[in-house]
C-alpha cells in the first residue's frame, strides 16, 4: 500500500490518499476547503491514474470534512463514518459558518464502522480500530500487512487529541491509545489528523502524554 498525504484548510488537515497495485484508492478525510485544494487532489488521483473505491473518515470534526459533500458527489463512492459522530457531521455547516468558513452539509447516507470491521480495496484490507476520546466515534484505520496506522486526531507526533469539544473525555482517549493503539507494533508507521508522521514505538518511549500509563 502506498499513501500520499495533503495538507488542507486553514487548520493544516491531513487528508490521505492509500491506494495499492491494483489503482484502487480511498480517500481518508477529505478536509478540503476551497476548490484550488480539491484540483490538486483530483488532479494527483487522476496523474496517478487511481480509481476512488470509498472514502473514509477517522471522525466528525468539520476540518476533516469541509470537502466531503463534493467529494461524494464528484466520485460517487461510499462513505464510512462512525454513526456515532453524526451529531458532528450533521452539524458543521453550523458550525464552520460561526467561523467564516463554507461547506456543504453531507446528503449521503454513510456507511456504519464499528470496531473491528475489514473495509477493503484492491488487494488491501483496512482494519477499523474505534478509538472514543476524541469524538465518540473516533475511528483508526490499520492496515496490518503493510503495518500502517491512520489515527486521524486520537495519536499526533508527540501529542494526543483535544477532549475539550463536544463528545470527548480524556480518560477514554487515554483508554483507546494506551489499550488498543500502544498494544501494536512498535514499527507500525502512524499517519496522523494533523503534523508529522510518526510510529508507535517512538510515540510509546517520548510522547509526554503517556509518561504515566
Amino acid at each position: 500500500m502506498k499513501t500520499k498525504s495533503f495538507y488542507f484548510n486553514e487548520l493544516r488537515e491531513c487528508c490521505y490518499v492509500a491506494w495499492d497495485e491494483t489503482g484502487e484508492c480511498v480517500v481518508i478525510d477529505p478536509g478540503f476547503g476551497s476548490d484550488n485544494e480539491f484540483d490538486r487532489l483530483k488532479k494527483y488521483i487522476a496523474t496517478e491514474n487511481l480509481k476512488p473505491v470509498k472514502i473514509l473518515l477517522t471522525h466528525g470534526h468539520f476540518d476533516h470534512i469541509l470537502g466531503l459533500e463534493a467529494a461524494w458527489r464528484f466520485w460517487s463512492v461510499p462513505v464510512y463514518f462512525s454513526r456515532l459522530d453524526d451529531i458532528q457531521i450533521k452539524g458543521a455547516p453550523a458550525y464552520c459558518s460561526m467561523l467564516g468558513l463554507n461547506t456543504s452539509p453531507f446528503t449521503g447516507e454513510g456507511i456504519d464502522v464499528k470496531d473491528g470491521d475489514i473495509i477493503r480495496f484492491g488487494n488491501t484490507e483496512l482494519e477499523a480500530i474505534a478509538t472514543p476520546g476524541h469524538t465518540e466515534g473516533g475511528i483508526c484505520y490499520f492496515c496490518r500487512k503493510d503495518a500502517v496506522l491512520f489515527s486521524g486526531d486520537t495519536l499526533f507526533a508527540g501529542s494526543i487529541g483535544r477532549t475539550d469539544h463536544i463528545g470527548g473525555d480524556y480518560e477514554k482517549l487515554m483508554g483507546s491509545i494506551v489499550n488498543k493503539l500502544m498494544k501494536l507494533d512498535g514499527e507500525v508507521s502512524v499517519f496522523p489528523g494533523h503534523g508529522p508522521s510518526t510510529n508507535i514505538g517512538y510515540e510509546r518511549s517520548t510522547n509526554p502524554f503517556l509518561e504515566t500509563y
